[in-house]
Parts: C-alpha cells; structure tokens; sequence
C-alpha cells in the first residue's frame, strides 16, 4: 500500500492507528490543517497520499452548541478539503447522526436525524466526504475509548480512585467501543477499498449496555471499590441533547469486509491491560 495519512493523529483512534501503521504520515493540527484546502493539497501531493484516515474531528459535543462555526469548520469543511483530493478516504463519523428515538440498533441506511450541532456537523462531513470522493469508506462508531486522551474509561477509574461512590445515567443505551478494535477493524478494511465498497459503515464492539453497567463493570475489572448508582438523564442536565437508543447494526460491515467483532467486555479487558 502506498502512502497512508492519518489525521488526528494525537487523538485516540490516530494513537492507535499509528502503531499499527508504522510507516503511515501522522498529522494533527500543527502538522496539517485540514480545514485549509491549499495547505491539505500541498500536503497530499509533496507526500504522494494515497489513501486518508481522517481521524481529525471537533468532539467537545456541549462546547459545539455554543462553538458552531468551528465545529462546522473542523467536520463538514475538514472532510470535504480532504475529499476533494482524490484519495481514497476512511472518514470516522459518529452515532450522534442519529436522535436515539429508536428501539432497535440503527442500520447504514436508516435515516439520520440528528440532534445536536456535533451530530449536525458529523452527518454533513459524511455527505461532503461521499459527495466529492470516489473511494470512500465512512465509518459510524460509538462511546470510543482507549489508554489514550480523554475518555469514560479514564474519568470513571480517576473518580473510582477518589470517591466511595458515583452517580451514572443508567438511561442512555450504546454500545463501548475499544479504539484499538476499531482500528484493527480499519486495517483490515483498507486493501478492500474500492468504488464497489463505497458507502456508510457501523463499527462498535457487540453487546449492548447503559453508562451506569459500563461504569459497573470498570470500577469492578480495575478493582475499585467505589460504589455506582443508577440516575436518570434528568438528573444529570447537558446542554447538548444526547441520544438515548444509539446501538448500531453491525451486519454490513462483518459481511462486506469478512470482520469478526469481540464483545465489548472484552474490549474493555485489553485495553484496562495497557493502564
């Protein structure tokens, strides 16, 4: 395969990219803007780019209800430069393309509604990316975490550290996703990419839980003794809507690129391993 650019390197995705794809270009935001069209063509062409991971993404979901102008700018305007520069493209997109009003895990071709500017953002990112390049592959994810960043994992092992107990929403449904099976999942992905495999793609781990069995079964495999109540959303207010039913369908991805998906407390295993 030829050149490789990972951008949003430094995030938690790109992090675990870069180590299995050590001869891949990182970039994060003082390598490359990707929201300055010249400086990505310049970028893509002096590196002769092949093929784009974009990993880059505004993900601070309250601050984007106030911050729009630059979330739009990092995940509609982003996607699109790197689009445009004929490479083929996996572009990272989200869950919160959908309101969460549904009862069962969403497919690739239901229909995104989403409700919050982050979710606004990343479902037209999606369109842009699909619109202006020919061999693309978008793929949805959900409640990612890793031993890198800012993550659930690492808030509730430094709270269960500190504190007897903790309240978690026990109302919001998902599925946790370990960053480093989602980018095995990737790698496998990326000699299939091609015009016949264009479209939208769902990776999480199996399985299915709330926040509050998530947080349960962290604090117990990383032996913390803190206690973990259950509350509802509204006793936990956020200024950008969450959805509430977020699981993703899966089938798509496993039969088109022949991947097996591990269960998410096993996700979990590995990776609280790498602490």
């Amino acid at each position: 395969m030829n050149n490789v650019l990972i951008t949003g390197a430094k995030g938690q995705l790109g992090m675990e990219l870069s180590k299995l794809l050590p001869g891949a270009i990182l970039t994060d935001v003082a390598e490359l803007d990707i929201t300055d069209m010249n400086a990505v063509q310049k970028f893509v062409q002096g590196n002769h780019i092949d093929t784009i991971i974009n990993c880059a993404a505004y993900t601070a979901v309250d601050k984007a209800e106030e911050d729009v102008a630059l979330a739009e700018k990092i995940n509609v305007s982003g996607p699109e430069n790197l689009a445009k520069t004929g490479c083929k493209i996996v572009h990272i997109s989200t869950d919160y393309v959908f309101d969460g009003k549904g009862y069962k895990p969403y497919t690739p071709e239901d229909e995104p509604c989403p409700i919050s500017v982050y979710g606004k953002t990343k479902r037209a990112g999606e369109l842009a990316v699909l619109k202006y390049a020919k061999e693309s592959i978008i793929i949805r994810t959900a409640w990612l975490y890793s031993p890198y960043g800012n993550n659930f994992v690492k808030t509730m092992r430094h709270l269960g550290a500190e504190k007897e107990s903790l309240n978690v929403v026990n109302d919001q449904i998902g599925t946790p996703t370990y960053a480093g099976d989602l980018a095995e999942a990737i790698v496998k992905i990326l000699p299939q990419i091609s015009e016949t495999t264009k479209g939208i793609y769902h990776f999480t781990n199996e399985g299915v839980c709330s926040w509050y069995d998530f947080a349960t079964e962290i604090m117990e495999m990383s032996g913390l003794k803190c206690q973990v109540n259950p509350i509802p959303s509204s006793a936990y207010p956020t200024k950008a809507i969450r959805p509430f039913y977020s699981v993703l369908d899966k089938s798509k991805i496993k039969e088109v690129f022949d991947i097996q998906i591990q269960h998410w407390k096993k996700g979990l295993e590995k990776c609280l391993k790498k602490f």
